[in-house]
């Protein structure tokens, strides 16, 4: 059965918003993130669909609080929650919050292409 670690994850995004570990289990990614200040990813997903987030998450809020924002809503998720996002929407996290997500991994990568590029052109301040 696949199975891994936080430590066992590389280290792929090492910003001053956040610190992502990414591994690859078959066909999902799981994501150990943290994020050291307040983090607002408007910006992060400019240039995907309705400018939002088009991957699905399942995940865990180990420390702090994660809000989903949707066209129509917005969700909050604290320490200890579960959740399930689907596509369509934008994170913003409090700081010292920790998430575990589990996400299909093509449409990860697909995501994140967009999200690592506008990234490096804010100097990784998003």
């Amino acid at each position: 059965m696949p199975r891994t670690r936080k430590d066992e994850a590389p280290l792929l995004v090492d910003a001053p918003v956040i610190q992502g570990r990414y591994i690859e289990l078959d066909d999902y990614t799981v994501s150990f993130e943290t994020f050291p200040g307040d983090a607002d990813g408007t910006q992060a997903f400019r240039g995907l669909p309705d400018d939002r987030c088009q991957c699905p998450h399942w995940g865990i809020v180990l420390t702090g609080r994660l809000l989903l924002r949707y066209r129509d809503r917005t969700e909050t998720y604290e320490a200890g929650d579960v959740y399930y996002a689907p596509p369509g929407h934008v994170p913003v996290v409090t700081a010292g919050t920790e998430t575990v997500d589990f996400s299909p991994s093509k449409e990860f990568q697909q995501t994140m292409a967009v999200v690592a590029a506008n990234m490096a052109a804010s100097g990784g301040t998003q």
